[in-house]
């Protein structure tokens, strides 16, 4: 069977959480619940590092603004882990060239994040903070759910993840006035330190 389904979800879930994908797939290798899972993904110094990141992730991902610098700093980690892993799976299936898998889990990654980080930005323009800690779970959760059902049913967990893509881009969409108004608030803020070092005045020249 192709590994494009699985390649696909699991780009979709890199995006959103690199991380988590890279833990529960080692851990599924490891305890033998998944024999897809490539040898690399295994390893105990793989296993203990995602488990770190994704306890900071986990952190980071709930606190307003927080997460949107998170996410930030992570727009080329996401789409380059979710190509690392598809190459990875591609590798161990056969089925499919490392470098197009790579294409498709990365290019899959990155349009995942691109929602993550847009829907966190309209967010945040709401002054309370459990509207993130409930984006946070439902995308733990979210993430758990479709690839550890991709290991069973590849097939059907990619249309779901690809359902879930086409969703959050509309959203992204809809909320592009809110994500407007995030950036620009943002943007006085780091102008109002910028004059806060200078005295509150310009600087010459």
């Amino acid at each position: 069977m192709s590994v494009v389904p699985l390649v696909f979800t699991s780009g979709w879930a890199s995006g959103i959480n690199a991380y988590a994908v890279v833990l529960l797939l080692g851990l599924f290798g490891a305890t033998g619940v998944s024999d897809e899972v490539p040898a690399a993904l295994q390893r105990t110094d793989v296993l203990i590092v995602a488990g770190v990141l994704f306890l900071c992730e986990a952190v980071a991902d709930k606190i307003p603004y927080v997460d949107s610098v998170w996410d930030t700093a992570h727009t080329v980690i996401r789409p380059l882990a979710g190509a690392v892993i598809a190459a990875l799976l591609a590798g161990e299936s056969g089925s499919l060239p490392e470098l197009a898998a790579g294409a498709i889990g990365g290019s899959t990654a990155l349009m995942s994040h691109l929602v993550k980080a847009g829907t966190r930005m309209a967010v945040n323009t709401s002054p309370e903070p459990f509207s993130n800690v409930g984006m946070s779970v439902a995308e733990d959760l979210g993430v758990a759910g479709v690839v550890t059902f991709a290991l069973f049913n590849p097939v059907a967990a990619a249309v779901i993840a690809a359902v879930l893509l086409v969703l959050g881009l509309v959203t992204v969409l809809f909320l592009a006035s809110r994500i407007h108004r995030f950036l620009r608030r943002r943007a006085q803020r780091r102008e109002e330190k910028r004059l806060a070092g200078t005295g509150g005045h310009w600087p010459d020249g």
